[in-house]
């Protein structure tokens, strides 16, 4: 029987990019299901073999079933839902297709002006797939004994949908869209999904949203340095996006510092995920890999290849990359001793380039997982560049646990957050805070 295609590429790029050997395999046919760890994937999430031309253009769609959604005298709360896929470019110039979600809210816009639009930028959700966000919303939880996946990002779609604002969550480049791997982390494919989400949520059929309208960017962890890219880029690659301002959560800004923080955590298998979308967008680090990875680690990141962050943290939660590597160093060591890598960790950093709108950049002050000195840097950075900052530390008690210490400013802050990105949407000006950042921690 035919290798599913997704589970097939991965496979070819693992032994590609990792030296490993490569593994026979049977060519899969197109009207093949994608089925991984157990989840058949939709055929909606197949790309066509030819994508539009331009950037954000709408390439198909249809509802959504929402798993959670109340009837109502006005409609489904919290709204009508559509799945999509627009067409967007990746880091190399490349076209890629990204799928994702609409929805029209079912509460009032009363703010001034046509209905806005916030794009969510979704938190670390793995690798695989079926982890992908839009299915997230469909199945909020999945359990099937071979992957856990869970929609932890509906929480902050609800909450912006009762502010009367549409909400579109894009997945990212290769999470869903079943023809290449997630490039997790990978600046320029998140800011150019996030951006081309704006611009596909106006051809949604029955979208109240417009070229005019306001649109805000949301995103914690992940998705904080996904908004925090696309702030950046957003003058230059969508200057049509009309963006009103930026939430920017516990953001990777530094991929350096952020890989020393999560060796050795409940999150390791991010280091895996990284690897594998570094290697896919840039083949020259193969020979890199080949002489650093041993058999565990090039096992490690074809396994975590279709892993959910629930799958990473109950496979490979507490190991340490130095399991991974020919001579026992950690991956951070090998990237200090190694200036190609340096170099290329260098392109990632966000923080160079003045941001459009206001920003709010909130970090925990104990977060030990994506450190909180290198978001703060960020803010501080910004602040250089002249632009817009409210800087948020959020203050709660060091807990053992690092991801415990990343996640809870993810919910103590959520609320302040989407009412400060309202206040956007509606128009008011922000409060900057860069005269006292260097006093605040």
């Amino acid at each position: 029987m035919p290798a599913p295609r997704r589970l097939l590429a991965v496979a070819v790029t693992t032994a590609a990019c990792l030296g490993a050997q490569a593994l026979a395999a049977t060519a899969a046919h197109a009207a093949d299901p994608v089925v991984s760890r157990g989840v058949t994937i939709p055929a909606f999430y197949t790309p066509p073999a030819d994508l539009p031309h331009a950037d954000g253009t709408l390439v198909r769609s249809e509802p959504l079933p929402l798993a959670l959604s109340l009837p109502s005298l006005h409609g489904p709360l919290p709204g009508e839902a559509t799945r999509l896929m627009y067409k967007s470019t990746d880091a190399n110039g490349q076209p890629m297709a990204v799928t994702g979600a609409y929805i029209e809210p079912t509460a009032a816009w009363t703010g001034g002006g046509p209905r806005p639009l916030v794009v969510v930028a979704p938190g670390t959700m793995g690798q695989g797939d079926q982890c992908a966000a839009s299915l997230g919303l469909e199945h909020p939880l999945r359990f099937n004994g071979r992957t856990v996946s869970v929609g932890y990002e509906d929480l902050s779609i609800y909450r912006l949908l009762s502010s009367g604002a549409a909400v579109v969550v894009t997945d990212y480049a290769g999470l869903g869209a079943t023809d290449r791997l997630h490039t997790y982390v990978n600046r320029v494919d998140e800011a150019h999904a996030v951006l081309d989400a704006a611009r596909a949520a106006r051809s949604v059929r029955g979208a109240s949203v417009t070229a005019g309208s306001r649109v805000g960017l949301f995103g914690y962890s992940q998705g904080g340095g996904a908004a925090a890219a696309a702030a950046e880029l957003q003058p230059s690659y969508a200057p049509d996006v009309h963006l009103a301002g930026t939430y920017a959560g516990a953001p990777p800004a530094d991929l350096t510092e952020v890989t020393k923080g999560i060796d050795g955590t409940e999150l390791t298998g991010a280091l895996g995920w990284s690897l594998n979308g570094f290697l896919q967008s840039d083949p020259s680090l193969k020979p890199i890999a080949d002489a650093h990875l041993n058999d565990a680690g090039r096992a490690a990141l074809a396994d975590l290849s279709t892993m959910c962050v629930g799958d990473a943290i109950f496979h490979y939660a507490y190991r340490r990359s130095t399991r991974w590597t020919t001579d026992g160093s950690s991956l951070g060591e090998i990237i200090a001793a190694t200036p190609r890598l340096q170099a290329f960790l260098d392109t990632q950093r966000i923080g160079k380039l003045k941001p459009a709108g206001p920003v709010r950049v909130a970090t925990g002050v104990n977060d030990n997982l994506v450190p909180h000195g290198q978001a703060r840097r960020l803010a501080v950075d910004w602040c250089a560049l002249g632009a817009d900052v409210t800087y948020r530390p959020v203050a709660l008690p060091n807990l053992v646990s690092p991801l415990i210490n990343h996640f809870g400013p993810l919910l103590a802050d959520q609320g302040d957050a989407v009412s400060w990105l309202t206040d956007r949407l509606e128009g008011r000006p922000a409060q900057n805070t860069c005269a006292s950042l260097p006093a605040q921690r």
